[in-house]
C-alpha cells in the first residue's frame, strides 16, 4: 500500500475512493457507536479533544502551516492546502481529530482505515504544546477507538524521526512488525501490552 501511495497515485485515489465506500457500510455504524464513549473516557482538561469536521478546515491548515518544516518532515498523511484538507473531510475512511485550548489547535491526529481491519495512526502537536500530556490522550484515543471496533492499529515510523523514536521508546502498547525501506518500522500497537 506504502507503494502504491507514493508511486501511483490515480490507483491510490482509486483504492482509497473504494476503501472509503465500503468502510462506511460495513464499519461505520460501529465506528460512530464507540466514538463519543471514548472522547467521555480519555480527557485532559483543559484540553478539549474533539472530531473534527470540514468546518475546522481553516484551523487545521493553519496549525499544520505554522509549524517547521522540520516537523513535517515525517507527517505527510494528505496535503496541507486548505482544498486537500477539505477533500479530505470527505475521505469516510479518515477520522480527523484534534486537540483545543481557548480557541487555539493545539495538536492533529487521525485514524486512516483500511477494510481489511487495519487501521494507522498519526499526531502532530503545535510546538507551543508539547511536553504537557496531550500526546499520551491522543495515543489513548486512537489505539481505543480502533480496538473498540476490533481494527488492528498501526503506523509506519521513521527510525531518522528522533522526536517519534524518543516519544514512543516507553510505549507499553508498541511492536515492531517488521523493517521497511528508507530506515521505516511497521509497529502494531496491542491493546494487552498497553492495558497491563
Amino acid at each position: 500500500m506504502i507503494f502504491i501511495k507514493h508511486h501511483l497515485l490515480i490507483l491510490w485515489r482509486l483504492i482509497e475512493w473504494g476503501n472509503g465506500v465500503l468502510f462506511s457500510f460495513f464499519f461505520r455504524p460501529s465506528l460512530e457507536k464507540v466514538l463519543p464513549l471514548v472522547f467521555r473516557a480519555f480527557t485532559k482538561p483543559p484540553y478539549l479533544f474533539r472530531r473534527l469536521d470540514a468546518s475546522d478546515s481553516n484551523t487545521l491548515f493553519k496549525l499544520l502551516n505554522t509549524q517547521s518544516a522540520s516537523d513535517l518532515t515525517y507527517f505527510n498523511p494528505h496535503g496541507i492546502d486548505v482544498e486537500s484538507i477539505k477533500k479530505q473531510f470527505r475521505n469516510h475512511a479518515f477520522l480527523m481529530m484534534g486537540v483545543f485550548y481557548e480557541d487555539k489547535m493545539a495538536g492533529y491526529f487521525f485514524l486512516r482505515f483500511f477494510i481489511n481491519k487495519q487501521c494507522f495512526v498519526g499526531r502532530l502537536i503545535d510546538k507551543d504544546f508539547r511536553g504537557k500530556g496531550i500526546g499520551q490522550v491522543m495515543n489513548q484515543i486512537m489505539y481505543e477507538i480502533s480496538w473498540r471496533i476490533s481494527f488492528q492499529c498501526l503506523s509506519t515510523i521513521s527510525k531518522n524521526n528522533i522526536a517519534v523514536m524518543k516519544a514512543h521508546a516507553k510505549n507499553p502498547a508498541m511492536v515492531i512488525i517488521k523493517e521497511l525501506e528508507n530506515n521505516y518500522m511497521l509497529v502494531k500497537f496491542v491493546p494487552d501490552n498497553w492495558r497491563s
